[in-house]
């Protein structure tokens, strides 16, 4: 009597190194009575030559399966492929480095937003403002220029929907959208790039 088992491969996974991947840490699994007892069937061993990225396809969890009991019926769902990054332990952060590199991007983005002012002639164009709202001549209209710093800010701060590490709302930032399509097109690539080496390494063999 066949038992059904209806498996959903994850999209993404952490592991460390020289780990055993056991079916459950790829996929979300449910069926019969039985189902548990597979949870804990080693599909794939992390060793060194597999560097930092590892893609295990539903074709791998499918024979671990069948080799544990042909009577299984397995109804995959979902995605057929399951990125595997291999996380190696991070050395603590050189304050010196960070320091640096937070110096370096603080006077990039400020320098940045200069010579954008400096194209458009922002001064100026407060300049006019004020003589168009007062008919006044000002050199330094802080009552406009002020206001429109603090904007400035306040503006960055809506626009990535983030006060350091709060979420403002549950709509998403830009950034995190940019961060998002990236990551989609580097697992693409990862699969596209592992399959071929996959290929390879059989047509060798």
């Amino acid at each position: 009597m066949e038992k059904t088992v209806y498996v959903k491969m994850r999209q993404r996974l952490q592991v460390g190194p020289s780990y055993q991947i056991k079916l459950e840490d790829l996929a979300q699994i449910t069926g019969s009575k039985e189902v548990q007892q597979l949870k804990q069937l080693p599909v794939y061993q992390i060793t060194k030559r597999d560097k930092t990225h590892v893609v295990i396809d539903a074709m791998m969890v499918i024979r671990t399966i069948q080799q544990y009991g042909e009577e299984w019926e397995i109804d995959l769902i979902g995605p057929t492929q399951t990125i595997v990054e291999i996380v190696v332990e991070k050395k603590a952060v050189n304050p010196f480095f960070f320091a640096l590199v937070w110096l370096l991007l603080f006077v990039g983005a400020g320098l940045a937003i200069i010579y954008f002012h400096e194209d458009v002639s922002m001064q100026q164009v407060h300049q006019r403002i004020y003589y168009m709202v007062t008919g006044k001549i000002e050199k330094k209209p802080l009552i406009f220029q002020i206001p429109y710093s603090l904007g400035l800010g306040l503006g960055m701060v809506l626009f990535f929907n983030h006060v350091f590490k709060k979420r403002i709302n549950e709509e998403p930032s830009p950034l995190e959208v940019e961060m998002f399509q990236y990551q989609q097109a580097l697992d693409h690539y990862v699969i596209f790039n592992e399959n071929k080496e996959s290929t390879k390494k059989l047509e060798d063999d």
